[in-house]
């Protein structure tokens, strides 16, 4: 008799938005699944076993290699045709992520706090003088990272309407590959033609110091350079503005420790209350993916070559063995070990920008609307269960 395996991904639990899904926390820390292509991955739920994986290159991050676990037919396609140095191994990874290193050192970040803070202030600024209730995700925690990687990279921001459309459709399971195909080509196209000004006109933001650096000297095509600048567009604004709504969200539900981290001054508990809620919520909910390119042990289960493996980092955030009573919400928890940014080589490179926008919007947003609450009831919020980044689609307050 076959086996059924269990279907990756799960549905949440009703009511449970902000947990991962009952079934994903029953299985063992390494298991199989099988998942939208037919194949069967082993599926690895254990902290430490997540940490093995991500930290051993014999496990590969190359998607075009068989056996890698593909999120979605989408997805599947569009990496096939558009590749960025996160789905590539060393040497080539490493010789590409070093380009852009520095423009996230935790230093030149830091510098950015001060405008960083005129954005978020501008538009709580904004939100109170307009209508109630607001739509959060649209009026600030779109806005704000979005503001920033603009910034960043040397993209006009009055273009977001476009790079955001595209953006859904390209992190939307749903999506037809053709659609998804269509818009990566759309985004590459923009930026191809935002690189061509930047040859002709330097300038001083991310994008203008590649074409400057790396292009000029023949170490990065202008393709790549496009490629690399869509992945830097994409994550810098998706993530951060999941994570924005999320944990407000999640903050609103748990008003004891919103009470607290409106009415203190400490940094460093604004910045240990970030690492709780990337920890808690781990937005990226569909799995890391990599493919074994040798046979490996991990905790006492056979890997072998070919076989392809998710990464369940919200099971793995959830781990009692790393994290104890971790279904509770504790801001005063040490848990920056978390594994919501990956680990290893391949771990998330943003991350520094990332901590240091949520901590700007957290220490601000609530002592700048200290009556903010929610507008609908909980069970109304819709919520990102399509998307490979989790967070809502739209999130009504008041104040």
């Amino acid at each position: 008799m076959t086996e059924t395996l269990p279907t990756f991904p799960m549905a949440r639990a009703t009511g449970c938005p902000f947990d991962p899904p009952p079934q994903l926390r029953e299985l063992d820390p390494i298991s199989r699944v099988s998942i939208w292509s037919g194949e069967t991955p082993w599926l690895v739920t254990g902290y430490d076993e997540q940490r093995a994986v991500l930290a051993d290159q014999r496990f590969s991050a190359d998607s075009s290699r068989a056996g890698y676990p593909h999120q979605s037919a989408a997805i599947n396609a569009r990496r096939r045709t558009f590749r960025t140095f996160i789905a590539l191994d060393d040497p080539e990874h490493d010789r590409q992520r070093k380009m852009l290193t520095r423009n996230f050192m935790v230093k030149r970040v830091d510098a950015m706090r001060p405008r960083v803070q005129q954005i978020v202030d501008g538009l709580i600024d904004d939100m109170l003088a307009g209508p109630q209730p607001a739509d959060l995700v649209t009026a600030f925690a779109l806005p704000v990272p979005s503001l920033v990687i603009c910034e960043l990279l040397g993209v006009p921001y009055e273009d977001h309407d476009f790079f955001q459309a595209c953006s859904r459709k390209l992190i939307s399971r749903e999506s037809p590959p053709e659609e998804a195909i269509a818009a990566n080509e759309a985004l590459r196209e923009y930026l191809l033609k935002l690189i061509a000004a930047k040859q002709q006109t330097p300038a001083d933001d991310l994008i203008g110091r590649l074409v400057s650096g790396q292009v000029a000297e023949g170490e990065l095509t202008v393709e790549e350079a496009a490629d690399m600048s869509v992945l830097m567009l994409i994550a810098g604004h998706e993530t951060t503005a999941n994570m924005i709504a999320l944990g407000t969200l999640a903050l609103l539900e748990h008003p004891d420790q919103l009470a607290e981290l409106r009415d203190t001054d400490d940094p460093a508990l604004i910045a240990n209350a970030v690492e709780e809620l990337l920890r808690y919520l781990n937005i990226v909910h569909g799995g890391r993916r990599r493919v074994a390119l040798t046979d490996v042990e991990v905790g006492g289960q056979l890997i072998r070559a070919g076989e392809g493996v998710i990464l369940a980092n919200d099971a793995g955030n959830r781990d009692d063995s790393a994290f104890p009573d971790p279904d509770v919400l504790d801001i005063h928890r040490k848990a920056r070990h978390h594994v919501a940014f990956g680990y290893g080589v391949h771990q998330c490179l943003g991350q520094p920008l990332a901590r240091m926008e949520l901590q700007v919007v957290y220490s601000t947003l609530y002592k700048r609307i200290p009556t903010l609450r929610l507008a609908i009831p909980l069970d109304e919020v819709q919520f990102k269960h399509e998307m490979v980044v989790y967070g809502v689609h739209t999130l009504p307050v008041t104040w």
